[in-house]
């Protein structure tokens, strides 16, 4: 029976599922809790709604607390840290007494192209649609009436820490997707603070932009503590006691560096769900490329980002579709059953697809401009429509958008990637995702024990470091030493075949493009 004083909790919000993890003093989990959600689209605008927001995390907190009291016969009334993430970027503005003054903007809007591109070119950094200070700013040109009564801006994971705490601050990571970082300073850039200031000035709005943006802190740093409004808004029950320290919030970038022991110089990982991303640890600054974010590590460290804002979601409507099929012929799948065969049929598919191809742009993807999305099958009459290759141009598509980012950062700004680590929902068929992924990057690409895990248990790793780090310890020595020593991993290099298979299938997609703009278009 574990000691709930030497454990830690990590609850990510993802786009689709919150979940929760526990974790023991050796980092190990011991319960999980989760909850599904998805965004709507109301006038445009890709969001939550904010009772949905407070009731989905108080769903995911029940669970953790039912699965603990089946496994040990606890009630959760304590823990060692707490700490929340979620998907990074997106709008949520509040006046001085946090009344919300517009919908929660996420991160899928590509609303904001006029934005970004006027503070690309004034800050000399790139800064993509999801961007909070993008979503800002465009609310500026667009003339917005809150404006006058803004007193904090912050992203998801710095709203429910508010929540918890009080206070109005967040890790550097999470922080580094709302403005640009001076990561030696590990604190957001003060000569482009002052050229936004100065831009919006005119305005007479009564606020400067650190007024309204959180605080920024390291991992590690004391971000507060459960107050008694911050427990009962957890866990309306009343078990759980206030005064639990908590960690600096993250986001899901931050997250997912933690969990694949991914924050030294040079390491890389790849998460890969409803969106996928790409980032590497860099010791430079690298040129500006729409095509890739400048962010950090939650210690501050800067980090080349590939974002990409579809991945998934395409796979899962698709896979929905053939649950349909197996219950009217009166079979009973398992979905996640369901998942697993037909990611491993993809593995008998032809290298290239056969012919097959698709674009699984549910919303606006940066990378390859375009402020819309359209999921789309395509195939030419000789094509070979197997079961197989049509499990593999979804994998394939899945990746190719993150492929042409890659390329841009090896290529173009010689960042060498000798490894990759995958986590999250693409991965959990072992091997599968994998070996797609290493023939995209055309490198070995491993994958954890924890890696289904994901998010949630970087952020409980990074609440663990909160309280049990020595003095001086860093966190990648921290997760070097601590976490990560033992770990178990696979790791998988694509053959040749793949490899070559990925490339024909890329170079006919990026041929194909126009079709996907097109749709956006008249559809």
């Amino acid at each position: 029976m574990p000691d709930l004083n030497k454990t830690a909790i990590g609850i990510e919000l993802g786009s689709t599922r919150i979940k929760a993890v526990l974790i023991d003093e050796n980092h190990v989990p011991l319960a999980a809790g989760e909850h599904e959600w998805e965004n709507t689209l109301e006038n445009g605008i890709w969001t939550y709604p904010m009772s949905e927001i407070r009731a989905g995390l108080r769903a995911c907190y029940a669970a953790l607390k039912r699965d603990v009291a089946q496994k040990f016969g606890q009630t959760l009334t304590a823990t060692g840290a707490i700490g929340v993430s979620a998907m990074m970027h997106g709008y949520l503005p509040f006046d001085a007494e946090m009344r919300q003054l517009a919908a929660f903007r996420t991160w899928r809007n590509t609303i904001t192209g006029p934005a970004a591109e006027e503070l690309t070119a004034l800050l000399g950094f790139n800064i993509p649609q999801r961007w909070s200070i993008a979503h800002l700013y465009q609310a500026v040109l667009n003339g917005e009436g809150h404006l006058p009564r803004l007193a904090h801006l912050t992203t998801l994971a710095g709203y429910i820490h508010w929540e918890l705490t009080g206070r109005h601050v967040m890790g550097v990571g999470e922080a580094s997707g709302m403005f640009p970082i001076d990561s030696a300073a590990c604190d957001y850039d003060a000569a482009m603070v002052q050229k936004f200031d100065a831009l919006i000035a005119p305005k007479g709005f009564g606020w400067a932009l650190r007024d309204v943006l959180p605080r920024v802190l390291p991992a590690g740093a004391d971000a507060g503590t459960l107050t008694e409004a911050g427990a009962r808004f957890l866990d309306p029950d009343g078990d759980l006691a206030p005064g639990i320290p908590v960690a600096p919030c993250e986001g899901d970038a931050g997250t997912g560096m933690a969990a694949t022991n991914s924050v030294r110089v040079g390491t890389g990982n790849v998460s890969a769900g409803t969106s996928d991303f790409a980032m590497v640890v860099v010791d430079k600054a690298l040129g500006v490329h729409r095509e890739i974010d400048m962010v950090t590590t939650p210690s501050g460290a800067p980090v080349a980002m590939v974002h990409c804002n579809n991945c998934t979601s395409d796979i899962n409507a698709w896979v929905g579709l053939f649950a349909e099929l197996a219950a009217a012929l009166g079979a009973k799948a398992n979905r996640g059953e369901l998942f697993t065969l037909l990611f491993q049929k993809a593995l008998e598919g032809e290298a290239d697809c056969g012919g097959l191809l698709s674009y699984n742009y549910y919303s606006g993807e940066g990378v390859t401009g375009l402020d819309a999305g359209r999921p789309l099958l395509l195939r030419t009459p000789d094509a070979r429509l197997t079961l197989a290759n049509f499990m593999r141009t979804h994998l394939l598509s899945a990746l190719a958008t993150l492929k042409i980012g890659l390329d841009i950062l090896t290529g173009e700004e010689k960042v060498s990637i000798d490894k990759l680590y995958g986590h999250g929902g693409f991965f959990k068929t072992p091997g599968v995702g994998q070996r797609m992924l290493s023939a995209a990057a055309g490198v070995p690409v491993s994958v954890m024990e924890t890696a289904g895990e994901g998010g949630p248990y970087g952020m409980a790793l990074l609440a663990a470091y909160r309280v049990w780090k020595t003095e001086g310890e860093t966190l990648a020595d921290y997760l070097d030493k601590k976490v990560f020593a033992g770990a178990k991993s696979s790791t998988l290099t694509a053959d040749k075949a793949d490899i070559d298979g990925f490339n024909a299938f890329l170079a006919k997609y990026k041929a194909a493009l126009p079709v996907e703009r097109l749709a956006t278009e008249v559809l």
